[in-house]
């Protein structure tokens, strides 16, 4: 597991969480760390978080057939592109998943809840929980998360 990180404290936590190599993609740039690492074959699988500014690599890192999960845009909208890029780059896959579609109905919701809890009970799944925000401070949550200042899981409390 490569992970990509903007600064030494969230290298330091990705080490602790498990990745095998981390990659400051503000000191480095990570798609040709990534190639090296990987020997020029690239990943199977890219998660992206940031969005605008590395989705492009993120493409570029995976090797044919790979999939690049877009789950966030913290630096902002990926622009339109043409579908043909991901035929040219290796018959690539796309998703972009929304919580709503895996829990549609009651079943799946316990479903998966369920499946979540366990991996915590079972010491599988850490939670790190960064900051709490009176609801009326979730302007300032935002904030903080469009800055990338956090690290963990932000509550917002009633």
């Amino acid at each position: 597991m490569i992970g990509t990180v903007s600064t030494e404290e969230k290298a330091k936590l990705a080490r602790e969480a498990g990745a095998d190599e981390v990659i400051l993609y503000t000191q480095q740039d990570f798609e040709a760390e990534t190639k090296r690492l990987t020997g020029g074959k690239g990943v199977d699988v890219v998660y992206d978080s940031v969005g605008k500014t590395t989705f492009d690599k993120g493409l570029n890192v995976l090797r044919p057939r790979g999939m690049m999960v877009l789950f966030g845009g913290s630096s902002g909208g990926v622009p339109p592109f043409d579908p043909l890029v991901l035929t040219q780059k290796g018959s690539l896959f796309l998703t972009r998943p929304s919580l709503n579609h895996y829990i549609m109905t009651s079943e799946e919701l316990q479903a998966r809840a369920g499946a979540v809890f366990e991996m915590i009970r079972k010491g599988k799944l850490k939670l790190r929980i960064q900051h709490t925000y009176p609801l009326a401070q979730v302007g300032q949550a935002h904030r903080d998360l469009e800055g990338r200042k956090t690290t963990g899981k932000l509550l917002l409390l009633p």
